[in-house]
């Protein structure tokens, strides 16, 4: 049975996303997480694209002890030298060089000829091989591209030294059985003296991106390349957790398996979730909150005779575990540790605990039943690491006599600086959100507000989603609040996404450059 390799790109590719912007703090807890899911490769960014992300990329590499980093680099050796500069102590160091070869980017976007991409990649995937053991290729925009040039451009990686072969789906163009046999005829066709190992990395433009990575398999490819929760640019990449419970599920048919550890499913997602601000959807296949629900009296009836009779996956094949360990008002501190071991927050400082424990005890006041949801949701809103600055504090409202609301809001700073601002609106939510913009002196559209219940009831934690836009730059931005009270996690969510846009403002936070950007040679 093969063993499929699995390539984590969620720091790079899928910060891509609009809206998401990891710090290098929460990059380097996501790829800890993916360490202990069992990935074998990372890509942790592209360092040239900012300061930032070269930290990010160096960390990670520093951190991994166990888990090979790559990082990505343009056909240009300024590019592949911050990769090589940013891996300069991982234990296992890659690269992944990558250049356009479709007829439309090529004409397009590199304005190069067909001959001048052939000698680009043998120039600079050459040079990447002089500083790496390992060097992947992608031909970028692969499925669009015309197949006996995209096998030119394959052979010529191959002979300068690449040992990784991506074929990159770029805009979810691609079928399955399109691209099981673009993998086939690659495979069959590729002369090499040594093992090469061929990987897609598909989009979900169309919906297909799990079918074609499964078909990629089929066809010969012995690494996948993709995201958590499927997060990324436009529809998002493939989700990888889909692909390796995929993998298990079928390992009759796919005859192929992985280093998954699949029970920490469930937590890796979470934490990408969490820190990323993209709420996971309740269909979503084999990690949403109605994967394992069963409404059906039909469906229900079968379940508790026997679950295999509607399900194929477990809640415990993925990490979703029962409540092993209840908790509530009158549990100590020794039970509360106890679950958060666990549950997988083993490497929590003490003084984190601490103060988790003071808001479990508050929390528990409230709530009859703490679940493990709950206690997941205060550790991840620990550990969320809120941007610098004037952090919502407190609220008032009072309601008038023409309907309205008025809502009083405290700021306070790390120096304890407190600043009271009011607004009325229509509604409490509206009226908060008018005291946040008075404090602020730039202006934000707010493209989206969702709220998600923790857990079932009318005692669940709410845990709010905001999007705004920074008007000044177009520039999207993401941040979570999560609270007892709705209103309150309203706020925090708010004040944290005026914060982020605030800092970009004063150019602590830079615009993203785009790795798919012209490579200026």
């Amino acid at each position: 049975m093969r063993k499929i390799e699995f390539l984590d790109t969620s720091l790079r590719d899928g910060e891509q996303t609009p809206g998401v912007n990891f710090s290098i703090n929460e990059k380097v807890m996501i790829a800890k997480q993916l360490e202990k899911w069992g990935i074998s490769a990372i890509e942790a960014g592209f360092p040239a694209a900012s300061p930032d992300s070269f930290e990010a990329v160096k960390l990670i590499a520093e951190t991994l002890t166990k888990t090979a980093v790559t990082g990505l680099a343009r056909a240009v050796k300024s590019d592949i030298d911050a990769v090589s500069k940013a891996l300069k102590n991982a234990k296992f160091p890659q690269v992944h060089v990558f250049i356009a070869t479709s007829p439309i980017h090529m004409a397009y976007k590199l304005k190069k000829s067909p001959d001048e991409v052939l000698a680009s990649i043998t120039e600079h995937v050459s040079y990447a091989r002089s500083l790496f053991d390992v060097v992947e290729f992608s031909p970028e925009d692969a499925t669009r591209s015309e197949k006996p040039f995209l096998l030119k451009a394959v052979q010529a990686a191959v002979d300068a030294g690449a040992t990784y072969i991506n074929i990159p789906d770029t805009v979810g163009f691609t079928t399955p059985t399109e691209y099981y046999e673009t993998f086939k005829f690659l495979i069959e066709h590729i002369i090499s003296d040594r093992e090469i190992i061929f990987s897609p990395h598909c989009h979900d433009d169309l919906g297909m991106a799990t079918a074609n990575t499964l078909a990629a398999i089929e066809g010969g490819a012995g690494r996948v390349e993709g995201t958590i929760n499927g997060i990324g640019e436009r529809a998002g990449n493939v989700a990888l957790e889909e692909v390796a419970v995929a993998l298990q599920i079928r390992q009759d048919y796919y005859q192929a398996t992985s280093d998954i550890v699949l029970n920490e499913t469930f937590a890796t997602s979470e934490l990408v979730s969490r820190f990323s601000g993209i709420p996971v959807p309740k269909n979503k296949a084999v990690i949403g909150g109605n994967a394992f629900a069963h409404e059906s009296g039909i469906h229900q009836d079968g379940v508790l005779k026997n679950p295999e009779t509607y399900e194929i996956i477990t809640p415990e094949l993925v990490g979703v575990k029962k409540n092993s360990l209840p908790l509530g008002k009158l549990s100590g501190r020794h039970a509360f540790n106890e679950k958060i071991n666990e549950l997988g927050f083993a490497d929590v400082s003490e003084d984190t605990r601490q103060s988790l424990f003071a808001k479990f005890k508050t929390l528990a006041d409230k709530k009859h039943d703490i679940t493990d949801a709950d206690i997941r949701a205060l550790v991840a809103g620990t550990t969320v690491e809120n941007p610098k600055g004037f952090q919502f504090d407190t609220l008032f409202i009072t309601s008038n006599q023409d309907g309205t609301q008025t809502v009083t809001i405290s700021m306070k700073n790390e120096g304890e600086e407190v600043i009271d601002t009011v607004a009325t609106g229509s509604g409490s939510i509206e009226a908060a959100f008018n005291a946040i913009d008075t404090f602020f002196s730039h202006t934000v559209k707010l493209e989206s507000y969702n709220i998600t219940a923790v857990t079932d009831g009318i005692d669940a934690q709410a845990e709010v989603h905001v999007t705004v836009e920074n008007i000044d730059t177009g520039t999207i931005f993401n941040a979570n609040g999560l609270d007892f009270d709705v209103l309150r996690a309203s706020a925090i969510a708010y004040s944290n996404a005026n914060t982020l846009v605030q800092r970009e403002n004063a150019g602590i936070i830079t615009k993203k450059i785009s790795e798919k950007a012209t490579p200026d040679l």
